[in-house]
């Protein structure tokens, strides 16, 4: 019986000192920090590594997490062009690593996260309405730069350090996006119109030209078949009146010319199937055949004189043979 309070004794220090080692010695890991109070009174901040505090009188009273962390916060505001608009941004942070900060940080924030996303709705709130819903979309770093700004200055008094700010997502109302959608295409097909219609005129000056020169060109081998035309005809006078006997006029041969040439043509509609043609068929319409033929015989002596190497001043354009409908008798 007398054994009885000598183990129990015995027990009780064993507890006390197990109690003492396991509470007084503890390991504080990588990129942490432990707040240690003695009787309720923050009395130092244990770092990473093997550490020891008095058992029954220290107390651990906190963590802090001294890795770097990322706040998303979401805020929902209005642009000058009175345009709702949801923002996201990002905010990253770490508590500066010092006694001080670290002690900073864990009593004087109860809830940091929130907190700092208070301060973000107020800058953004105070920077976004006075911008056009455009120049959110292409100033946002200017407003990431003036949150990270304010929070830096703001923060930094309770232990915090903001690396940056950034705004990862901006994101109007439905109907908003809708309508700059159709803007956007409505642009785009204005300006396929003005590129279509700038190749259509493209195509029409360039098929207007080709027939100008078209034209030049078909009215210069026109003129040029009326010369040899008219040249052939005096050459063929001047043949016919030195096989004829002298004192035949070229008149007279251009009037027998002119009423072969003549019979020759209705011959071959006659061959070629046509029974009945319609065409003046007066003497004076030989007759003025006749004078369109010579005429077309000066202008073609002038053009000849016109070209030899003894000439040396520039003469007009020969008169070129006129258009008539009973050309087509003639050659």
């Amino acid at each position: 019986m007398e054994q009885i309070p000598f183990s129990v004794s015995k027990i009780v220090f064993i507890i006390f000192a197990l109690s003492f080692v396991f509470g007084a010695f503890f390991i504080v890991k990588q990129k942490t920090a432990i707040i240690i109070e003695r009787f309720g009174k923050f009395n130092r901040v244990a770092k990473s590594g093997f550490n020891f505090k008095i058992p029954f009188i220290d107390k651990k009273a906190g963590v802090v997490n001294l890795r770097v962390m990322e706040l998303p916060v979401e805020v929902e505001t209005k642009t000058k062009d009175d345009v709702f608009v949801r923002l996201i941004v990002s905010v990253q942070y770490y508590v500066v690593e010092t006694p001080e900060g670290i002690q900073t940080s864990f009593y004087k924030f109860d809830n940091p996260a929130r907190q700092i996303q208070s301060y973000v709705f107020d800058s953004i709130r105070s920077e976004v309405p006075n911008m056009l819903l455009d120049d959110v979309f292409s100033e946002k770093d200017k407003i990431a730069k003036a949150v990270q700004m304010e929070l830096a200055d703001t923060m930094e008094e309770y232990g915090y350090a903001i690396i940056k700010a950034l705004i990862t997502d901006i994101d109007p109302d439905a109907k908003v996006k809708h309508a700059m959608n159709e803007i956007n295409a409505a642009k785009r097909l204005k300006e396929a119109a003005r590129e279509y219609a700038e190749a259509e005129k493209i195509k029409v000056v360039a098929a207007a030209q080709a027939e100008a020169e078209g034209k030049k060109l078909q009215g210069e081998g026109i003129a040029n078949q009326r010369i040899a035309i008219a040249n052939g005809i005096k050459q063929s006078v001047e043949e016919v009146k030195g096989a004829m006997e002298e004192g035949v006029t070229g008149q007279e041969v251009m009037n027998m010319l002119f009423m072969t040439q003549h019979y020759e043509t209705v011959g071959k509609l006659a061959e070629q199937g046509v029974n009945t043609i319609f065409m003046p068929y007066s003497p004076s319409t030989v007759g003025d055949l006749q004078t369109q033929i010579q005429s077309s015989l000066i202008a073609a002596d002038t053009i000849a004189k016109s070209t030899r190497p003894s000439d040396f001043v520039k003469k007009k354009p020969a008169a070129k043979y006129g258009d008539n409908p009973n050309e087509a008798n003639i050659g």
